[in-house]
């Protein structure tokens, strides 16, 4: 059995309105230094099938990655 992290995140040139909200208030807290913001999501499980990288990959491109907008990066413990 594996341990599989995903990690979905928006593609760069793509507008990130979570990212900027979140860049503002830390702004708005008084961290001045922060820029560039960019939030994702993670996406972890457990798989116990073969060729746990490619069916991962399957995973990612049918459902967990709206890859036209997002990229993702998968580890497997």
């Amino acid at each position: 059995m594996a341990k599989v992290r995903v990690h979905v995140f928006l593609k760069p040139g793509v507008l990130d309105v979570q990212g900027k909200a979140v860049e503002g208030a830390l702004k708005g807290l008084g961290w001045a230094g922060v820029s560039d913001a960019r939030v994702g999501k993670l996406i972890e499980f457990d798989y116990a099938g073969d060729d746990v990288e490619a069916e991962v990959k399957k995973m990612c491109e049918t459902l967990l990655a709206n890859t036209v907008i997002e990229g993702y990066r998968i580890e497997v413990a």
